[in-house]
């Protein structure tokens, strides 16, 4: 059976309903980053994700290529994540979605390498007639976060947020979204299937305890 991320690591992809505390272990990725409303019909969040899920199973059929990886073993490709800002905001404004900032990611196996990744973006592009120039080979050490199981909307993730952060005030934390510690979302439902008020989406947010 394939290797599924979302079962072997359910603390980090299957939170409860009610916020919890975590520590995210370091982590290789593909990225692709961007600025813009994602909703945009064929614009730039919707093209970063085709590079993304071309890049994604290029090397998740790379068994049945020439080029070996090492330690290789069948796995699910993990779900799209994201991380998202907004210049000059320690929130998320979701009504202005043009301005936000973001960089979409796929977890990657640890086994692997930046070559690996390489030759993927030069195969991806050359068999899917797709540029995959923008996917970049990152790693992500998230460290102490707060998490939550969001159900419905994207929209309605403001709700939710509230939880968290009044559960890191009777707890002695506080957000720290500084820098490269960003809004984190997990989506576990697929919008062009599911109706909103039943999708799923991990909210994770970095967070630091009260001096």
């Amino acid at each position: 059976m394939a290797f599924d991320f979302k079962k072997e690591y359910k603390e980090f992809y299957m939170p409860k309903n009610k916020p919890e505390i975590v520590t995210v272990p370091k982590a290789n990725y593909i990225a692709v980053r961007g600025k813009g409303d994602p909703n945009e019909v064929d614009g730039a969040y919707q093209r970063a994700i085709n590079v993304l899920y071309a890049v994604a199973y290029t090397l998740k059929m790379s068994y049945k290529t020439d080029h070996t990886i090492e330690g290789f073993f069948e796995y699910v490709v993990p779900p799209l994540e994201g991380f998202w800002w907004q210049s000059g905001a320690d929130s998320v404004d979701y009504s202005d979605k043009s301005s936000f900032n973001w960089i979409s990611v796929i977890r990657l196996p640890d086994f692997i390498t930046k070559d690996d990744f390489n030759w993927a973006v030069e195969t991806a592009s050359k068999k899917k007639k797709l540029d995959c120039s923008s996917a970049e080979f990152l790693t992500i050490d998230e460290g102490l976060c707060v998490q939550i199981m969001h159900h419905g909307s994207y929209d309605d993730e403001p709700a939710t947020i509230a939880l968290m952060d009044a559960y890191l005030e009777q707890n002695g934390y506080e957000n720290d979204m500084t820098g490269g510690r960003l809004h984190h979302e997990i989506y576990l439902s697929d919008p062009r299937k599911t109706a909103a008020e039943k999708q799923k989406t991990v909210i994770r947010h970095p967070i630091k305890k009260i001096p």
